[in-house]
């Protein structure tokens, strides 16, 4: 068992980068991703943004139960869930990725915090949902990356943090989710008398 900490893009942003993959001219796709073996799409109902990699030995009891506490903490901070958007692209060994963008200085900055909260270090952090992966081979000049340059989806709110299990299956990996923390107060919405 594998777990990390995620956010999930909303239904509008994947429909919205689905459609703008499914419009990559063929013959550009084709010309960028020449010698790469065994090239292929990952398909939208996995894509995510890794905040922290947990790794195999961690204890998801231990582990939501913290989340839980630093997310707290960060909606003190940060009352007004973060706004982004997935926009551009770019490409490391094997994998085709599109990035992201925080609406103003004040996203970014929940954004930040809520890395921190997950367990990893935001100075490190890059905040990407992989699109595609390769076996073998490297990408000729930027024409991969390139892709994905002019790309800019739709803005959303994130609704929560997902602490996520995952496993190997035969079509590749299955995504559990072990606890989901929102971003919102629980209180929010609420009227007193």
């Amino acid at each position: 068992m594998r777990l990390f900490t995620a956010l999930w893009p909303s239904d509008e942003a994947v429909r919205h980068l689905s459609a703008a993959l499914d419009s990559l001219p063929e013959d550009r796709l084709a010309d960028a991703t020449d010698g790469l073996r065994k090239f292929r799409f990952i398909p939208s109902a996995r894509w995510h943004l890794t905040l922290c990699f947990h790794g195999d030995d961690a204890d998801p009891g231990r582990l939501g139960e913290r989340l839980e506490r630093k997310v707290a903490a960060v909606r003190e901070r940060h009352p007004a869930p973060p706004r982004l958007r997935l926009a551009a692209g770019g490409s490391f060994r094997g994998v085709l990725w599109v990035g992201t963008e925080p609406e103003d200085a004040s996203d970014a900055a929940a954004i930040r915090a809520l890395v921190r909260a997950a367990g990893a270090d935001p100075h490190d952090y890059q905040g990407h949902l992989t699109v595609a992966r390769w076996a073998a081979g490297r990408p000729r000049g930027g024409r991969l990356r390139g892709l994905l340059d002019d790309y800019a989806g739709p803005w959303w709110e994130l609704g929560e943090v997902t602490l996520v299990r995952s496993d190997q299956g035969e079509g590749g990996p299955v995504y559990t989710p072990v606890r989901r923390v929102a971003l919102t107060r629980p209180d929010a919405g609420a009227t007193g008398e």
